[in-house]
């Protein structure tokens, strides 16, 4: 055979064997190539809920009805905790003629409270539970409230003893006598439907 003739078929069939070798060698690369790491992905972090603290609530100031024998009758605002020395100095203080040793002034006062100051030698009027219903719990207010009041008999410290009522009323509601029924004491100067629903349980027409 020929050698000249020869020569490009080798040089064909070693360019072949080169390219076969290299392919080989490629892919044997790509095999032994560590697999990357999977790469996880995660959801936001949930925050937790901040705790909101639960509001508490403010107590209200104190209506209370001070009557009897102090310097201002009247109703006043006092502050809650109040007791009922506050309610009297609220009304000015005690009368000249009042028997602070009748009442307990270190009681606390409820919402809608009345505190009645007796007068000295003056007859207790009769008792009828607090107008504030009792809570559990609650200390009594120690209220006086005369029961069934003729308003056409009564005397003025009677009168006085009803929730509202000071001494400037009581000698009005005297001076405006004889009463047909409790309604007439709307013609009565300085008495509304307020007072009138307060003393409305108490008194009486004979």
């Amino acid at each position: 055979m020929n050698t000249a003739q020869n020569g490009p078929a080798w040089r064909g069939y070693l360019a072949l064997s080169l390219v076969w070798l290299s392919v080989m060698g490629g892919a044997l690369f790509i095999a032994r190539r560590p697999a990357g790491e999977a790469i996880e992905i995660l959801p936001p972090p949930t925050l937790a809920p901040t705790a909101t603290p639960i509001p508490t609530a403010t107590p209200g100031p104190l209506h209370v009805d001070v009557a009897g024998a102090v310097a201002q009758p009247g109703v006043y605002l006092l502050a809650p905790g109040s007791i009922v020395a506050d309610a009297i100095a609220a009304a000015g203080g005690a009368a000249p003629d009042a028997d602070l040793d009748r009442i307990n002034k270190a009681i606390e006062l409820q919402d809608g409270a009345q505190v009645y100051v007796p007068r000295a030698n003056q007859e207790p009027p009769a008792v009828v539970e607090p107008v504030v219903p009792a809570t559990p719990g609650a200390s009594r207010s120690g209220i006086q409230i005369a029961l069934s009041v003729d308003l056409n008999t009564a005397t003025a410290e009677e009168l006085e003893s009803l929730p509202g009522i000071g001494p400037a009323l009581a000698g009005r509601i005297i001076e405006g006598r004889p009463y047909g029924g409790v309604e007439d004491l709307l013609r009565v100067d300085g008495i509304g439907e307020g007072i009138l629903a307060k003393v409305r349980d108490y008194v009486t027409v004979q």
